[in-house]
Formats: C-alpha cells, structure tokens, sequence
C-alpha cells in the first residue's frame, strides 16, 4: 500500500512537471510577443513625439524607453499567462491527453492545478517588479527627460541655429533663433512666440540658459505685437524667467503613482495636498498596484474553461481566445478608470471592476465546464 501510494505521488510529480514545462514555454514567448507588440505601437510613437515635439536626442529617448520596460513586462506578463494556458490545455485537448488522463482518473481540475500555481507565483514576481524595479526606473526615466529637456538638444559652440517649438496639433507655437552658444550659455536670442491667438510677442535678450524650471534671459525686451505688424506693447528687462516649452509641474507629476511603491504611495496621498482630481486619479493608481497582478490568476480562472475544445473541433483556438480576452479586459479597464477619474466610479471599483467582471465570468464558465462534466 505504501509502495502504490508513493508511485502515485510520483506521477502526480510528473505529470505537474509535464503541463508546467509547456505553459513556462508558451508564458515566455508569449511575453515576448505581447511586450514587442507594445514596443512596435504605443512605445515608438511616443519616441517619435519625443524627438519631433521637444527636441530630445534619439539615443536619451530610447534610453528613457528601455527604463520604461520593466512597467510593460507587469502589463504583459497577465497577458503571457494567459497565452500559456490557453494554448497549452487547447493543444492538450486537441491531442486527446485531456482525455486519457480523465480516463486514468484524473479531472480537469486537478490538470489545472499547476497552472493556477504558476499565476500565483506569477503574480507575486508581478507585484515584486511593480514594487521595488519600476518605481527606480519610472525616477531615473523622469529625471533623464527633465534634464533633456533642460538643456534642450543646443549643441555648445554651434552659431546661428533655429529650432521649433510645436503644438499638440504639429503647428508652430514659437521659434528659437541663437546667435551662439558657449559653455552652456545663448547669446544673441530672438524668440518668436505664437501661442497667445491674436497677437505674436518678440524676444530678444543677448545672454541666456535653459533649466527644468525654464529659461532665463538676460538684458532684453519684449515686444507684443498684433496681426497687423502694429507694436502694441514693449517691455525691457535686465532677468527674466520664462516658462517656455513643457509645463514641468505636469512633467513633474506625470508619472507620479510609479515612482512610488504602495507604502510610500499610501504616505504621500496623507501627507501630501493635492487637488481633488489628481488625488482621485492616485487613488486610483494605488489599488491598481494590488489589482493588477491579481490579474493574472483570474485570466487563468477563465481560460482554463475557454481551453478545453469540444471533440467536434479539430483545430487550436487557442490564440484566438487569449486575444478575445485580453481585448475584453482592457476594454474593461479603459471604462472603469475613465468613469473613475471623472468621479462616476469609487477608486476602488474603478481599479478592480475588470477583475470582479471576469472573475464571475470565470467561476461560472469554470464550474460547467469542470465540475459540471465531472
């Protein structure tokens, strides 16, 4: 009796290695591809906006992408998961094994075991990245921008060179013409500023340098002139600080929520004042935190049920399903955090609405399709 119960145990080992080293497999490719996806769409156009909008060097945009990795590998990692599973139980079934092992007394829900093992454990390396790696690089991403944007791409030594300024919608918003520069310092500036509609305000200063906290000019005036070419204002200057080019308090608290870990997320909510929107928006982000490497499980939670293929179908849908999902999910999530943020849905409910939709989702197709059968 002792001898058959340790055979047993043997092959319950075995067949938990068999099924893991198929969903390892698929989860790492499946990361991959999901994280590539990503890069070659969302990421590069925000490169390119980056370059073309702000003046910033290629080689400091695409270091400030490469921080932003390990933040997509969180998103992308439910996503490989799911992949996993899906396309390992669809091919497990498509080859009959779902079935001999039913025959030999195993149940679908013990073939899903190491499955659901591998998303909590999934889970929890989610939450150590989202915690300890993307708050330092989201800070080091942050800190690389803010200094490209100070210094504002000007090449020292160069003489007599023109660069732009655009709008949200590609059309010039001022110009920027220097004389020259030296050790970090413009002589000879002319700006020409189109922003304000109706009127168009001039520049000039002989001396100036830029910082996160804008340009500062030296001994110069400013003209304020309408459409017509009319002079309708001029003020002379010995310093000034302008705050041309991106508003750095919004830079400054572009990324806020994920430059902090949820401790210290919890500690700046308290201590710190903020509006009521922003204040909504962090909340937001700070259950998030928690709601999204749950995540993971419960993409398993319903796509085991969606894996198994009916024996009338002979091809794997495998793909077809996790991509189902996944555009259901963050579908999803695009609404409840938009309702959230305009205040229509409580933080809470706005972070996990998606997992609370799927999970019932899940338990029901999970107990037709494996307590049901069974």
């Amino acid at each position: 009796m002792f001898d058959s119960l340790i055979i047993k145990l043997k092959s319950i080992t075995l067949l938990d290695k068999y099924i893991l080293r198929q969903v390892i497999e698929m989860f790492l490719m499946g990361v991959c591809v999901f994280t590539s996806i990503i890069f070659a769409s969302d990421t590069f156009i925000t490169l390119i906006k980056q370059i073309s909008l702000f003046g910033i060097p290629f080689k400091v945009a695409l270091m400030m992408i490469i921080l932003n990795l390990p933040s997509v590998v969180v998103m992308t990692i439910p996503m490989g998961v799911l992949l996993a599973t899906v396309m390992t139980l669809n091919d497990l079934s498509l080859k009959s094994e779902i079935t001999v092992m039913r025959a030999c007394g195993i149940g679908l829900n013990r073939i899903a075991k190491p499955i659901f093992v591998f998303a909590i454990v999934m889970s929890i390396f989610s939450f150590f990245i989202n915690e300890s790696i993307v708050p330092v690089m989201t800070k080091q991403s942050k800190d690389l921008a803010l200094w490209a944007l100070g210094q504002k791409n000007i090449p020292d030594g160069k003489q007599n060179f023109v660069f732009k300024e655009l709008n949200d919608h590609g059309f010039l918003k001022r110009l920027f013409y220097v004389g020259y520069c030296e050790d970090k310092t413009l002589h000879n500036i002319t700006v020409l500023d189109t922003s304000k509609e109706g009127t168009i305000q001039v520049l000039q200063a002989r001396e100036g340098k830029t910082s996160p906290k804008g340009w500062n000019f030296e001994k110069g005036a400013i003209y304020t002139v309408d459409r017509e070419g009319k002079v309708l204002n001029t003020t002379l200057f010995d310093d000034l600080n302008a705050q041309f080019g991106v508003d750095m308090s919004k830079e400054l608290n572009k990324n806020v929520a994920k430059e902090m870990n949820f401790p210290n997320l919890v500690k700046y909510l308290a201590t710190t004042k903020i509006d009521a929107d922003q204040k909504r928006e962090l909340v937001i982000e700070l259950f998030d935190k928690i709601a999204l490497p749950v995540t993971t499980v419960v993409l398993v939670l319903i796509g085991v049920p969606l894996a198994i293929t009916p024996p009338r179908v002979r091809y794997n849908r495998g793909f077809l399903f996790s991509i189902l999902i996944i555009f259901i999910y963050y579908l999803i999530r695009a609404l409840s955090i938009s309702f959230g943020e305009s205040g229509k849905l409580e933080p809470f409910l706005a972070a996990w609405m998606p997992n609370i939709v799927l999970t019932i989702w899940g338990m029901i197709l999970y107990y037709k399709k494996v307590f049901t059968i069974e």
